[in-house]
């Protein structure tokens, strides 16, 4: 079943498009893994899916409803998705637990005991329940992403959009994020992830992208895209990032 469409999107940042004409859809329980070099527009696309960036024309659907419809409430619509951000975004004075529960009590008007119920619930599922007193700055990056990913289930949002979600991590920590990542895939969670983890995009997507330059060049399953690209572009891009990826093997 079909979640969201996006038809003929568009996004300028002044005079400089970023987005040009993308064309778009996401089924329920599909994992969508969105690649491409650096300024391709992978994360714009990402950030105009709900509404943090409004387009600059073209339409984007859930569940067959026009979100910018003057009828729609964004933030109604926001909270059936959950993002995880490239750096984290947690509220540094706050711990672990209280990171989990400020979203549930202001958003979703829970009480304190459902929204530490909940954020309990959560922390352990990410493994990160031992913390749930600390602050951002007693963890490491990996405990900071996965508190963050447990801040985004709190809000049982639908959908979960992760942002280049490993990339501010060191090398021995994005192991443990992908780890996380898999295990919400194997339970039919709806993704959308912006990622230059090539061996994540094998492994867990359904359906790999590849965006350059504000369009959508190419997309696929991961074994056909991986294996036989059609386009000169996607193949340029993947013979880069795998000799880059089997570089750094011992």
């Amino acid at each position: 079943m079909e979640i969201i469409r996006v038809e003929n999107l568009q996004k300028n940042f002044g005079t400089n498009p970023v987005l040009k004409d993308i064309n778009f859809q996401v089924n329920q329980g599909e994992v969508v893994v969105i690649i491409g070099p650096s300024g391709s527009g992978k994360s714009t696309l990402l950030r105009c899916m709900n509404a943090l960036e409004i387009p600059s024309g073209g339409r984007v659907y859930f569940h067959g409803e026009e979100i910018l419809s003057q009828k729609k409430d964004l933030n109604q619509f926001r909270k059936n998705f959950g993002m995880v951000f490239q750096q984290f975004n947690l509220f540094p004075s706050y711990t672990a637990l209280e990171n989990c529960m400020l979203g549930q009590e202001k958003v979703l008007k829970r009480s304190k005991e459902q929204a530490k119920e909940r954020a309990e619930k959560y922390l352990d599922y990410v493994g990160m329940l031992p913390y749930i007193h600390a602050k951002p700055q007693q963890l490491s990056g990996g405990q900071k992403q996965r508190v963050a990913i447990a801040r985004a289930l709190c809000m049982e949002p639908e959908v979960l959009l992760f942002d280049e979600p490993t990339s501010a991590l060191d090398p021995e920590m994005v192991g443990e994020i992908l780890q996380t990542m898999k295990q919400l895939a194997t339970q039919g969670m709806t993704m959308l992830v912006v990622t230059h983890e090539m061996q994540f995009a094998r492994d867990v997507a359904d359906r790999v992208v590849f965006m350059d330059q504000g369009i959508i060049v190419e997309e696929n399953d991961p074994l056909t895209l991986f294996t036989h690209p059609k386009e000169e572009r996607t193949k340029v891009f993947l013979q880069r990032v795998l000799k880059e990826e089997s570089s750094f093997v011992v």
